[in-house]
């Protein structure tokens, strides 16, 4: 485990962690919330009382909302574990970019909990303010070969935010667990 240079415990990518309790912070993708260029991807948890957030970003609203995607999943099942063997397609709209992140994120948690579906690649091929559409890439899962984490129930309607940041796309969603 890491120190951030604000004194955040770090553990880079999917669920990660030293078995002592969860890490204040994980990360995924590349770059930071605050470090590396405008076009850098990826995700990190933060803590939320009985719940979690998760904040994520990209050089595109689409990839951010990817990352989030990913983000989230990769609380249920470690992505490093999963092989890209399938795809599901996610489609979802709403009447606010905000509440199509938690729309978005609901539709790939009905995917995963009906389907059984493990996701180790989110791709999203469009999205405006109101329709997004992508792809899961996956496997079916498998107990025996995927770490599992924690059961995600939905994503929750409070701390919805989707926003560009010094040139970069930014969201942040809280699933309940």
């Amino acid at each position: 485990m890491a120190r951030a240079k604000d004194g955040r415990n770090v553990t880079e990518g999917g669920l990660g962690g030293s078995g002592t309790g969860p890490p204040n912070l994980t990360e995924g993708g590349l770059g930071g919330s605050g470090t590396g260029p405008p076009n850098s991807t990826g995700f990190e948890q933060f803590d939320v009382e009985a719940d979690v957030g998760i904040r994520a970003w990209g050089p595109t609203r689409a990839e951010a909302f990817a990352q989030a995607a990913l983000g989230v999943l990769s609380l249920v099942a470690d992505p490093s574990t999963v092989s890209a063997r399938e795809t599901r397609e996610v489609r979802a709209q709403a009447e606010a970019p905000e509440t199509l992140l938690a729309a978005w994120i609901d539709e790939c948690l009905y995917v995963h909990e009906i389907e059984a579906f493990v996701v180790s690649r989110v791709e999203v091929e469009a999205c405006s303010d109101t329709v997004v559409h992508g792809r899961l890439h996956g496997e079916p899962l498998d107990a025996s070969r995927h770490r599992l984490g924690t059961v995600v129930k939905a994503a929750t309607r409070h701390g919805l935010s989707v926003q560009v940041r010094d040139g970069r796309h930014q969201v942040e969603i809280i699933v309940d667990v």
